[in-house]
């Protein structure tokens, strides 16, 4: 049997290609699309070139769940409204994949209360690109041995927040690994606000937002007389849809709240 899947924020440059995504995969079937903006309206299939689906295209996320109960939720939105769709998709015992960034440990905390409340499970990935849940954990092996690093994170111009989830969860899995607090504080003049950008413990975060990137970082580690830069490279969003896939499968048999896609890999 097939696992049903609906889209929130279908209409987005994510949410389109996930659309794509499950209409082609042969385990999954799409069953609902919503986009909060309410820009676009109609059959989704045919806003994407996929010929018609017999879907159309909604702005009431709690009504489609309600009324069609599909396995999945994959929600890509945004960042001020991802913490109530995913209360919403587990209290109608829809299971949320969820790549929207910008969700706190706070936050985390909310949603493992609602997942116990309405026994129902969720995966939350601050990326689903492969690659770089490599890098992030390759980056935490560095930092037993180059404990000071620095992240850059660089993304597309619409993007809302900032640092990236990525690049915390990156800077999070830095500080475990490296096993002591920030380095010895330096006295700076920074001459522009902000110059040496965000401070989680000594790890500085920087975020870049330009036209043409989609979705990059890269670590550097500074010790004795080296540098160590591990870096990945989203060229397009393609790259997050094998993650999702897996994501969306794993999601079925699990229970609880999975917080970060090295979780489900065998790594």
């Amino acid at each position: 049997m097939k696992i049903t899947v609906a889209v929130n924020g279908a209409l987005g440059n994510m949410g389109r290609e996930v659309v794509r995504t499950v209409h082609a995969e042969a385990e999954l079937e799409l069953v609902a699309a919503i986009d909060l903006s309410g820009k676009t309206t109609g059959d989704i299939g045919e806003i994407l070139g996929l010929g018609r689906l017999g879907i159309q295209v909604s702005t009431e996320l709690a009504t489609v769940l309600k009324q069609i109960q599909p396995d999945v939720l994959v929600d890509f939105t945004s960042p001020y409204t991802v913490l109530q769709n995913i209360n919403t998709a587990l209290a109608a015992r829809v299971r949320p994949v969820v790549g929207t960034t910008g969700i706190t440990e706070t936050d985390l905390e909310k949603i493992a209360a609602w997942s116990e409340e309405y026994a129902t499970s969720a995966i939350i990935a601050p990326n689903f690109a492969l690659g770089a849940v490599l890098m992030m954990l390759f980056a935490a092996q560095a930092a037993r041995y180059l404990p000071e690093a620095e992240i850059i994170e660089l993304h597309h111009a619409e993007k809302v927040d900032a640092p990236s989830g990525t690049a915390i969860k990156t800077a999070e899995m830095i500080l475990q690994a490296r096993g002591h607090s920030a380095r010895t504080a330096v006295v700076e003049l920074e001459k522009v606000k902000s110059a040496r950008g965000g401070n989680m413990d000594g790890v500085r975060l920087h975020s870049v937002r330009l036209p043409g990137l989609v979705a990059h970082q890269e670590v550097i580690f500074g010790g004795v007389g080296q540098t160590l830069t591990i870096r990945h490279d989203s060229l397009s969003r393609s790259s997050f849809m094998p993650g999702v896939v897996l994501a969306i499968k794993e999601v079925m048999n699990r229970k609880g709240v999975c917080y970060g896609l090295e979780k489900i890999l065998s790594l």
